[in-house]
């Protein structure tokens, strides 16, 4: 289904029933990447998986593909649908969009689960932002071949704008950003998810937990010593940053968090 929201036609799938669930996918998905772990999050919530801005069936519009701009499309879809304060869980790109709309409307989502996203640029390995910087129009003849570029080519309303799409991405990830502040703000109860050799160290997202409350007292026998704001982190094994998007230890965690004490 297509929803008219804030100047762009924002393509969604609706799965289940439950508490409702917007899932946020990551840079050059959509939200067909959840395939293997949607049947879980099915079974106890109403999933709402949307393909963000120039990706999967939801056409490009001449904006910056920018985080923070596309948390207001999310609001807008949730004002759309008349949804009461769902849970927002965003993988990589999308982890990076599910903070962002905790940051700016936190009245409008219940709890965030923001995974494989980092808070600052200079966070991630050395040797992967050289690879970001690779990432432009001139890579997509190299493309062609990859599961990304099969389902873009597949589903997307205008296939020949896949090089558009890899500059846009290029730019984006070029730009440094620091959220480090809007984090320590947060009000929304927060998980933070990344995988034991994701793309920046497990450090980082113990940083991050630290930043909201987490990991500095004991937890107490009655859980009293926890993060005041109900926030948690979950560094999950054997996985990498391409991975965990799909993974089962995600999608329990995931559930565990929303789910408890509801």
């Amino acid at each position: 289904m297509y929803a008219e929201v804030n100047g762009i036609n924002l393509y969604y799938e609706t799965h289940g029933s439950g508490r409702p669930l917007i899932l946020l996918h990551g840079g050059l998905g959509s939200g067909e990447m959840f395939g293997a772990i949607l049947p879980t999050l099915a079974d106890h919530h109403q999933v709402i998986a949307v393909d963000l801005q120039g990706h999967g069936r939801t056409a490009d519009i001449d904006r910056p593909l920018d985080v923070r701009l596309i948390a207001g499309d999310i609001a807008a879809l949730i004002d759309h649908l008349g949804l009461d304060q769902p849970d927002v869980v965003g993988y990589s790109f999308g982890g990076g969009v599910a903070m962002q709309v905790a940051f700016q409307y936190p009245e409008k989502i219940g709890r965030l689960v923001s995974a494989s996203a980092n808070i600052r640029r200079s966070a991630i390995y050395p040797e992967m932002l050289e690879q970001q910087l690779q990432v432009s129009a001139a890579a997509a003849p190299y493309m062609k071949d990859t599961p990304m570029y099969e389902l873009y080519e597949r589903v997307a309303p205008n296939p020949e704008a896949f090089p558009q799409l890899l500059d846009k991405i290029g730019q984006a990830m070029a730009k440094d950003f620091d959220f480090t502040e809007e984090v320590r703000g947060l009000r929304v109860p927060t998980m933070i998810v990344a995988a034991d050799a994701d793309m920046a160290p497990p450090s980082h997202y113990v940083e991050v937990f630290g930043l909201l409350d987490g990991g500095v007292r004991d937890g107490g026998w009655a859980g009293e010593g926890r993060p005041k704001g109900g926030h948690a982190l979950a560094i999950l094994p054997g996985l990498t940053h391409y991975d965990l998007g799909v993974s089962p230890a995600f999608a329990q965690a995931t559930i565990g968090f929303l789910d408890r004490d509801r």
